[in-house]
C-alpha cells in the first residue's frame, strides 16, 4: 500500500460517566436531565434476585420518573431472548429511555430493544453479516443508561450487542454507534455480590478486551476510508492504548484478589475501574482472535456447566471462552507486534516479564493467571476434543469483523493450529 494511501484517521467514542460508590443512586436524577417520564428498567432473574434493578427503579419516582421492571434479560442472550424482550417493550410501551442493570447480557439486550423498538425490521436484520443482514438504524435511538452490575464485558461503552443465534449455533452481534450508551453509572458497590467464578471469567473478559485492543492491527496500516466507511474498531490507536495499559496496570494488582477475596471494596473497585477503562479502549479499537474463537466455542456448548452462573441450560461464559484460547492466539500474534506483547506481559506481572523473553512470555502470564484464579486449562476441559476443531474453526471464520482487526492474517490452518493446542493449556 502506498504511503498516501494509508487511514491518516481514528475515531474515538464513549458515554457520559459517572462512577464510584453509591453511583447508582442518582439514576433517577440523571434522567430527569433528559425530560424522559417513563423508563424500562432491563435486568435478569438473578441480578432481579439481588434487589439493586427494583432500588434503581423506585428511587426514580422521586424525580418524577414512572419505571417498570423486566427481568426477563437471558444470561448469554440468543435471538429467542431477545425477540422476548423486544415483544414485552412493545406490549408494554411507550418509553423514553432504558435503563439495564446486571452484567453485558442485560446491557446488550436493553440495546437491541432500544434499536428495535424505535426502528423498523427484525432482528435479523440488523446483525453482522455474513448471518444476518447487517444493516444500519435508520432513526435515532432512544437514552439508555448502562448500570454495570459485574466487571467484565465493558458493554456500558461499547458499540456492541452480543448474542446467540440458536438455529445456527453461532454467536454473533449487532454493531452500530448508535447502540452505545447515553450513560454508564459504573457503582463498585453493585459488583460485592458476584461470585467468584463469575469474576474469574469476566475479568479475563477485561484482560482480553485490553490485550486484544492494544495488539490490534494499528489505525493506519488500513486504506484510507470515506466518512460513511468509519466502523467504532478502528484499530489501535494511541487513546485506546492508554485506556488498555491502564487497565491491565489494574488488573494487575487487583484481579487474583477480587476472586479470592469478593468483600474487598479496593479490589472490586478496581476491577470495575479496569473494566470500564478497557471498554472505552477496545470499544475504539477492536478486539481480534480470541474473541472471534470465543463465539463458536460459547455457541457450540454441550453440556458444561461453570461454577457461580445459574444452574440449568449448559454454558461457556463469555470471558471464559475468550481466555481458554488466548494465550495460544498471543503466541501467534507476537511477531507482529513483539514490544507490544512484551509490554503487556511486564504490565500483568512485572516479576515474570522481568525473567523471560519472547513469544512465550506473555502466554506464560495468563496461563498462569487463570490457574490461580480456577479457569478450566482448555477448550478441551470446557467438552471440545480434536474433532470438534473444523466446527470451531468454521464458527470462527465467521466472525470476519474481528479476524480483520488481528495484528496477522489468521488462516484456517493457522486457527485450527491455535484452537488444537488450546485443548490443553498445562
Amino acid at each position: 500500500m502506498h504511503p498516501e494511501q494509508a487511514e491518516t484517521v481514528f475515531t474515538y467514542g464513549a458515554p457520559a460517566l459517572k462512577f464510584g460508590p453509591g453511583a447508582s443512586d442518582e439514576i433517577g436524577f440523571d434522567l430527569a436531565q433528559y425530560d424522559v417520564r417513563r423508563v424500562l428498567v432491563v435486568t435478569d432473574p438473578g441480578v432481579a434476585a439481588t434487589g439493586h434493578p427494583q432500588r434503581v427503579a423506585d428511587q426514580m419516582s422521586r424525580f418524577g420518573v414512572e419505571a417498570v421492571v423486566y427481568d426477563g434479560a437471558h444470561v448469554e442472550p440468543t435471538d429467542d431472548s431477545l425477540r422476548a424482550a423486544v415483544d414485552f417493550a412493545r406490549e408494554n410501551g411507550p418509553w423514553d429511555a432504558y435503563v439495564a442493570v446486571g452484567g453485558g447480557s442485560a446491557i446488550d439486550t436493553a440495546k437491541a430493544v432500544n434499536l428495535l423498538t424505535t426502528n423498523p425490521g427484525d432482528l435479523m436484520d440488523y446483525i453482522n453479516v455474513p448471518v444476518g443482514g447487517g444493516a444500519a438504524p435508520v432513526n435515532a435511538l432512544r437514552p439508555l443508561v448502562a448500570v454495570p452490575t459485574t466487571t467484565g464485558t465493558g458493554s456500558e461503552s461499547t458499540t456492541i450487542c452480543v448474542l446467540d443465534v440458536l438455529a445456527l449455533k453461532v454467536k454473533t452481534g449487532i454493531s452500530h454507534p448508535r447502540l452505545r450508551p447515553t450513560l454508564a453509572v459504573v457503582d463498585p458497590l453493585l459488583t460485592l455480590t458476584q461470585p467468584a467464578g463469575v469474576t474469574a471469567a469476566a475479568g479475563m473478559d477485561i484482560l482480553c478486551h485490553a490485550l486484544e485492543s492494544y495488539t490490534a492491527r494499528p489505525y493506519d496500516s488500513y486504506e484510507r476510508k470515506q466518512p460513511e466507511q468509519r466502523v467504532p474498531y478502528c484499530g489501535a490507536n494511541p487513546i485506546a492504548d492508554m485506556w488498555a495499559e491502564r487497565s491491565m496496570t489494574l488488573l494487575a494488582k487487583a484481579f487474583r484478589t477480587a476472586v479470592r477475596d469478593g468483600g474487598d471494596e479496593q479490589a472490586r473497585g478496581d476491577m470495575a475501574l479496569a473494566a470500564t477503562f478497557a471498554g472505552m479502549g477496545f470499544g475504539n479499537a477492536g478486539v481480534h482472535i480470541p474473541h472471534a474463537n470465543a463465539y463458536p466455542i460459547a455457541g457450540r456448548v454441550r453440556d458444561f456447566r461453570p461454577d457461580g452462573y445459574p444452574a440449568g441450560e449448559p454454558m461457556v461464559p463469555h470471558g471464559m471462552a475468550v481466555a481458554l484460547t488466548a494465550p495460544e492466539a498471543f503466541r501467534f500474534t507476537f511477531d507482529a507486534s513483539p514490544e507490544r506483547h512484551l509490554r503487556a506481559a511486564a504490565l500483568l506481572d512485572g516479576e515474570a516479564a522481568a525473567g523471560g523473553d519472547g513469544a512465550d512470555l506473555l502466554p506464560a502470564v495468563l496461563t498462569s493467571l487463570m490457574r490461580d484464579i480456577g479457569l478450566p486449562n482448555g477448550i478441551g476441559a470446557v467438552g471440545y476434543a480434536e474433532a470438534d476443531v473444523d466446527d470451531l474453526v468454521a464458527g470462527t471464520l465467521q466472525q470476519q469483523r474481528l479476524l480483520a482487526t488481528a495484528p496477522r492474517e489468521a488462516t484456517e490452518d493457522d486457527l485450527a493450529g491455535i484452537l488444537r493446542r488450546s485443548l490443553e493449556l498445562w
